[in-house]
């Protein structure tokens, strides 16, 4: 499994440094303070999904899908180590109820819609 890197990261590392963009001009574009900007760069924020929608209008060709998977594979990264290990609940066994789920989850693990 490979390690994920954060939005915030990203942003700096692949975006921003390489176009000459410093954290201050970004974030006063966005209307945001320099310490929020730089806590995300600095991997000490999360991406929401407010400033991933920001950063997907500032920033063309992304989107707010694209900044929000980031942080979610940050996120799970960093609580898989961590968790405790749950059991299957006992009725997912019976007959009937494993399609039930798999419906589910075909109608919600659609790919991304963008005119939700």
């Amino acid at each position: 499994m490979h390690t994920p890197r954060h939005p915030g990261r990203v942003l700096v590392e692949e975006i921003l440094e390489p176009m000459g963009i410093t954290q201050t001009a970004f974030a006063s574009h966005l209307g945001w303070t320099f310490a929020r900007l730089n806590e995300i760069a600095n991997a000490r924020r999360g991406i929401t999904p407010d400033s991933a929608l920001a950063l997907s209008e500032a920033i063309e060709g992304t989107t707010p899908e694209f900044w929000l998977d980031l942080q979610r594979d940050w996120d799970l990264f960093l609580a898989r180590p961590i968790h405790d290990r749950v059991p299957p609940y006992p009725f997912l066994a019976e007959s009937g109820k494993v399609s039930c789920v798999s419906g589910v989850m075909k109608k919600y693990a659609a790919p991304d819609r963008s005119d939700d």
